[in-house]
């Protein structure tokens, strides 16, 4: 699908797209929440470096702070599709069936 992924879904958990030029509301709205998204990863794995490095650690503690580890990186990972979805092609946009770079899969595309 062509447009941009937004950094949240739909009610139904189906992901959400805006097509357009990138200028409107919607898209500076979608811009304050990815970077909401990142500010607070950021402020999640200071609270996890500092609860990783006490001796003593509750369990409740430690899966409190997996499932929000969880959401986070759910969170990161859609702005990180988005932002690599609008990249030109030039730039390390997705590579295309014969670019000849390297594929997810760890093999080359065909030259």
């Amino acid at each position: 699908m062509n447009g941009r992924l937004l950094p949240w879904t739909g009610t139904d958990g189906k992901p959400c797209y805006l097509v357009g030029d990138g200028e409107g509301h919607v898209s500076r709205l979608a811009d304050q929440i990815e970077s909401l998204h990142l500010g607070m990863a950021d402020g999640l794995l200071a609270h996890a470096a500092a609860l990783l490095a006490e001796r003593h650690v509750a369990r409740d503690e430690l899966r409190y702070l997996a499932a929000r580890l969880t959401e986070s990186l759910r969170d990161v990972k859609r702005v990180a599709e988005s932002r690599g979805a609008r990249l030109p092609r030039d730039y390390g946009g997705p590579p295309g069936p014969s670019s000849g770079r390297p594929q997810r899969n760890g093999g080359v595309g065909p030259r």
